[in-house]
């Protein structure tokens, strides 16, 4: 990870529902290959943020720039066509239809020429097969019916879904939130797979053990606003948990070499 133009980056970003303030002048910044975990209590402002990352609310001022270029993100059809894909935690499947119909699922290949029109159902599959094959997904067959996999398979298909058409950031909603252990860990493997290959990854997590072990940089929110950002390498578990709570960057004590305590400014 170069820290160069940010893939994306959300400047002084405000929304008010009402008498509610849901983001205050929130600012973060996105870069390809990494993947970056956005945490915080309940009401944090993190949801607010990213519905307005995808288009799907618009904020009230702030800037938004792609590629280090302003770009007005204001539904979420604009999202994708700049490469903004989001995976919520209901994941939007198809439980009645098969892998390859919900990879494509409102973006269908059609025949060209005389058929133009009708569903190039041998294209879909072969290009699910090939999507699949390049995220390293172990799915049995693409003709399987999605309600009857497992709860990592139909997060894996979510998440390869947002990857095809063009994404240059993925945007993940708790992605492990209701999965176990060994489903858990093959959903990371893909995040993983995802940022080798390029892509930029925003998760919001509320475990701190897979954002420590998954994440390279770490955005604090409270109450509709950044506390701060840090790389995983360089902050602890208590830090980031005391920002989370305490929603500020206070110095913190610490000790020197001589064993005196001194103050450690914290970022």
């Amino acid at each position: 990870m170069t820290e160069t133009t940010p893939t994306l980056e959300m400047r002084d970003i405000s929304k008010r529902y009402g008498g509610v303030q849901a983001l205050s002048d929130a600012s973060i910044k996105i870069y390809s290959g990494e993947v970056h975990a956005l945490v915080g209590d309940n009401a944090a402002g993190k949801s607010t943020l990213i519905k307005i990352m995808s288009g799907a609310v618009t904020r009230d001022s702030g800037t938004i720039y792609f590629g280090g270029k302003e770009v007005h993100v204001d539904s979420p059809r604009a999202a994708k066509e700049l490469g903004i894909e989001t995976v919520y935690q209901d994941l939007a499947l198809a439980d009645n239809l098969d892998v390859p119909a919900n990879v494509f699922l409102g973006r269908e290949l059609t025949h060209k020429g005389l058929l133009r029109g009708f569903l190039d159902l041998r294209k879909m599959e072969e290009e699910a097969r090939r999507l699949l094959g390049r995220l390293k997904i172990n799915i049995p067959s693409t003709r399987q019916k999605v309600r009857s996999m497992s709860g990592g398979q139909r997060q894996s298909i979510a998440i390869a879904r947002s990857v095809y058409f063009n994404a240059k950031v993925v945007i993940l909603d708790e992605p492990t939130a209701a999965l176990g252990v060994e489903e858990t860990r093959k959903v990371y493997d893909l995040v993983r797979e995802m940022r080798a290959q390029g892509l930029a990854v925003l998760m919001i997590s509320h475990n701190m053990n897979h954002v420590f072990e998954h994440a390279d940089r770490i955005t604090v929110m409270k109450t509709g606003r950044v506390v701060g950002t840090r790389r995983t390498v360089e902050t602890s578990h208590e830090e980031i948990l005391r920002m989370i709570v305490t929603g500020s960057m206070q110095p913190t004590p610490s000790s020197d070499p001589t064993g005196r305590q001194t103050l450690r400014a914290v970022g």
